[in-house]
């Protein structure tokens, strides 16, 4: 079942392959990097863990430095569509004990969305933040998208997710946001 609301005590968040050689042929790539790194600010301010993925890094490369520069953990490196075919990915999300997954990354009809029916077969409430996640075409990522949405995933965007997870303004997490906000 999934929370009606995001909390960042029970929250995890998951970047999926946002990876140097794939970037440049996904569709609005810049402003999925742009929106990932809001997502990840706002993760490093409240204390919400980061985990990030690589799929096959020898042949697609590492993360985008934009990101990875936000990034406090090794990626772990996959040839599976799923994170969760990667025993290290499942291994290292079981540990931090939480069961929410906030998504971003690409691409969104095949990593990104096999990660997310996993998550949710496996128990987890998942939320896809749409403007951090696409695919080569815009048609794939939204199919991606609705086919999340109608297996119990929650759509959103990086400024809807941070503000649920903040809650309230006057705080110093707001503040320190705010400016990235804006």
């Amino acid at each position: 079942m999934t929370p009606l609301r995001l909390s960042p005590d029970d929250t995890t968040v998951v970047v999926v392959d946002l990876q140097e050689r794939l970037m440049p042929s996904i569709s609005g790539g810049n402003q999925i990097v742009a929106a990932t790194r809001l997502v990840l600010q706002a993760a490093a301010t409240l204390g919400v863990p980061v985990l990030t993925t690589t799929q096959y890094a020898k042949g697609l490369g590492p993360i985008v430095p934009a990101v990875f520069e936000l990034v406090r953990s090794t990626p772990l490196d996959k040839t599976s569509f799923s994170c969760f075919g990667s025993p290290e990915f499942a291994a290292a999300l079981a540990a931090l004990g939480r069961k929410t997954v906030l998504l971003c990354g690409v691409e969104a009809h095949i990593c990104v969305l096999q990660t997310g029916l996993d998550a949710i077969a496996n128990g987890f409430a998942v939320h896809v933040i749409t403007d951090a996640t696409g695919s080569r075409s815009d048609r794939d990522a939204e199919l991606g998208w609705r086919r999340l949405e109608r297996t119990g995933a929650v759509l959103s965007s990086a400024e809807m997710a941070i503000y649920e997870l903040l809650r309230v303004s006057g705080t110093p997490a707001f503040g320190s946001l705010l400016p990235h906000l804006k």
